[in-house]
């Protein structure tokens, strides 16, 4: 891949990634990369965020719903909270998040579905009490 290629897919990640994470979010993730992390951190841009999050093929709702119902299928629940947060710019809605989790229940245990539908609630319910700070 060219630098140029390279270039313009690191920045259409962090265009997409402060879209759909929001700009806090970015600047203390990129508050806290150090020089050893920096490589991996290209890479998620570049990829995940670059690549994947910026294809038109399906809508920003679909990708949240495909994303938090991979992770929990997974079993990588670290980052389930950030992306449902993240929910509040994808338009995945609440009863998205939940008939997603239905299908990790069905298609990949229930104990995953399960776990992942309580950190759900849990960051339901921060959202909810810090937009009432505002």
């Amino acid at each position: 891949m060219s630098t140029d290629t390279a270039n313009e897919r690191f920045n259409a990640g962090m265009t997409v990634r402060r879209k759909v994470l929001g700009d806090a979010h970015v600047d203390r993730a990129e508050a806290k990369k150090t020089a050893f992390d920096a490589p991996f951190q290209t890479l998620i841009t570049e990829g995940a965020w670059g690549t994947v999050w910026a294809s038109d093929g399906i809508s920003d709702r679909e990708r949240s719903m495909l994303t938090l119902a991979l992770l929990a299928a997974l079993g990588n629940f670290d980052e389930i909270a950030m992306h449902i947060r993240a929910t509040a710019r994808t338009g995945a809605s609440k009863t998205d998040v939940l008939e997603a989790f239905q299908h990790v229940a069905i298609y990949a245990g229930v104990p995953r579905a399960n776990h992942a539908l309580k950190l759900a609630k849990e960051t339901y319910a921060e959202m909810e009490r810090e937009e009432k700070t505002l």
